[in-house]
């Protein structure tokens, strides 16, 4: 790979501008951005295809943009391994050497409602049976397929953060990505560091960007994707990691659990899962459609932890991990069109997440291996050929076993939209999940135009005040931070962009009362006290703390904060998640 340019300062003229000067490049036959589930088993499958054809020098390459693989992730996870069995089939053979060390066997389910103080059991759906998975770390097991990758001559770039697509002069369609330039001031002028960013051209490009991909985003919209698909709804997904007490380890127990302490009017709830050597992972997701603007997911998430169920496990333990990240929840009908001239989408930043089953890392690569398929077909058979298109990726999509099994619980999510609320959306989801099966002739839909758009104004909502953090088992949000290994170059562009901080301030505040900083798991978003200014507020971005959950862009009523990529190898350095 070609190196970067740099650019020495000595004796050059104010007006130069080195960001105008063109940017090395690479040609690779297929560029992956993610190095997440699908970023990485499309990688693996696509090299071993050409290997086992002969074909060695099929280049694959893949940008992820955090400073080593897994830094970025976070999520629950129980894993059902179907696709992982089929993409590696010893992964967990205790003869491989190099197997998964790090899978513990799910071996019971809990589900239960909660109420203030007390838990009723209630039954699982179907969908959340568990037997035959694991509880893994999903920033263990990215971190592992990655060196499987490597294993097979796929070209793996960490700390290379893909900020611009690429696009063919002649027709359109995409040829590739860049990413961003290095050393420049937050002023936006380049400082004696600043090194040009880097283009990788490819015949087929992938976006495994994760939910709500700040690339996906102008890939959907430029080639009107969703033209046919319903809007997609999020989640937010708070977690923490903790040693807890020997004694009150379970290996293998799944709990999940609904109600508090959620109001009946906001979609979500809560799980707790045994792994590893007396490890637990727990968490709350937050459905981002919730209209009160004074709700704090992450305050909701630490006055969980005090509900006995929590409490009794993790009281004593340690907290050693924390992230948070928004996850798609629309499902079946919020899949927009996956391919496009020159790539396609993959894995989450389409929406693959069953969200009854609560499993997404299975669809996400399954459909990592049917684009990988895809795009060797197409590439190897027409070599000389211009623009690629993958509509047999689409084709294969329709056939698979994530069309399937999404459409069969398209209906259970879009339920909790009636005027019953969670117990109108539970109700459904029983027949759903033990009569109807998927199998009725209608098909629910999410709320137009986004969640953003369920927002209600301050004044319409009683206040929320929660309780202060105990710092043993709920804590401040800055102490959870510095557990995100979180960091950023202070002097560089702002990646949440806000065009006139003044002026949203302004719009937001009287309605809104500092719904930013509800919202955001991290504290980047304050209102200060500044008797100077309109309102008696000032509005601040913390950049610095960003975990990159994407919130802020999903959330926010006047859609005004856009998230772009920082400098390639900032942000989170999950541990355990």
């Amino acid at each position: 790979m070609a190196s970067k340019t740099s650019v020495s300062f000595l004796d050059i003229d104010d007006s130069f501008d080195p960001r105008k000067q063109e940017r090395e490049s690479d040609e690779v036959d297929v560029c992956i951005v993610g190095g997440g589930p699908a970023g990485l088993s499309a990688a693996i499958r696509l090299k071993q295809i050409a290997n086992e054809a002969g074909n060695e020098a099929f280049r694959v390459l893949l940008l992820e943009k955090a400073g080593e693989l897994g830094a970025h992730i976070v999520s629950g996870n129980v894993i059902e391994p179907s696709a992982v069995n089929e993409l590696l089939p010893d992964w967990n053979n205790p003869d491989n050497p190099s197997r998964f060390e790090s899978a513990t066997p799910a071996t019971h389910d809990k589900m239960r409602f909660l109420t203030k103080n007390s838990s009723i059991p209630i039954p699982a759906p179907p969908q959340m049976n568990n037997k035959g998975n694991y509880i893994i770390s999903l920033n263990q097991f990215c971190k592992w397929l990655g060196e499987r990758a490597e294993e097979v001559g796929v070209e793996v770039y960490p700390g290379f953060a893909a900020s611009e697509v690429l696009y063919n002069s002649t027709d359109g369609s995409v040829k590739g990505v860049a990413t961003n330039d290095l050393g420049i001031s937050r002023r936006g002028k380049p400082k004696p560091s600043f090194e040009r960013g880097m283009e990788f051209n490819a015949r087929v490009t992938l976006f495994a960007e994760g939910c709500h991909g700040s690339l996906t985003k102008q890939v959907i919209k430029k080639f009107d994707l969703r033209r046919d698909s319903q809007p997609q709804t999020y989640g937010l997904g708070l977690k923490e990691v903790w040693e807890v007490k020997p004694e009150k380890f379970r290996k293998g127990e799944i709990v999940h659990t609904m109600g508090y302490p959620l109001p009946s009017s906001t979609y979500g709830g809560g799980w707790l899962y045994h792994f590893g050597d007396n490890l637990v992972s727990l968490g709350l997701v937050v459905g981002l459609d919730y209209p009160n603007p004074w709700l704090s997911p992450y305050g909701e998430f630490q006055k969980m932890k005090h509900h006995p169920i929590y409490k009794s496990v993790i009281e004593g333990g340690k907290c050693i991990s924390y992230g948070a990240r928004a996850l798609n929840e629309g499902g079946f009908q919020s899949i927009p069109k996956c391919a496009f001239p020159g790539g396609a989408l993959i894995g989450d930043t389409a929406g693959f997440l069953n969200v009854p089953k609560i499993k997404g890392t299975h669809t996400a690569m399954r459909s990592g291996m049917l684009a990988a398929q895809a795009a060797y077909s197409a590439l190897t058979s027409n070599p000389d050929s211009g623009t690629v298109f993958l509509y047999d990726y689409e084709d294969a999509l329709r056939s698979s076993s994530i069309w399937s099994e999404l459409k069969q619980v398209r209906n259970m999510r879009p339920s909790f939209h009636s005027p019953l609320g969670l117990y109108g959306g539970i109700m459904y989801s029983g027949l759903e999940a033990y009569l109807f099966r998927g199998k009725t002739p209608w098909t629910l839909k999410h709320k137009e135009p986004g969640d953003h758009a369920a927002t209600k104004l301050a004044s319409e909502c009683p206040k929320i005040e929660y309780p202060k953090p105990d710092g043993q088992i709920s804590f401040d949000i800055l102490t959870s931070v510095s557990r995100t290994g979180t960091n950023h170059e202070e002097d560089q562009p702002v990646h949440l962009q806000v065009e006139d901080w003044e002026a949203h301030k302004n719009d937001q505040w009287p309605k809104y009362k500092g719904i930013e900083n509800r919202f955001c798991p991290a504290g980047v978003y304050e209102y200060v006290e500044d008797g100077a200014k309109e309102f008696g507020v000032k509005f601040q971005i913390n950049a610095q703390n960003c975990i990159h959950c994407k919130t802020c862009d999903i959330k926010a009523p006047a859609q005004d904060i856009n998230w772009q990529t920082p400098q390639g190898g900032e942000g989170p350095k999950y541990f355990m998640t």
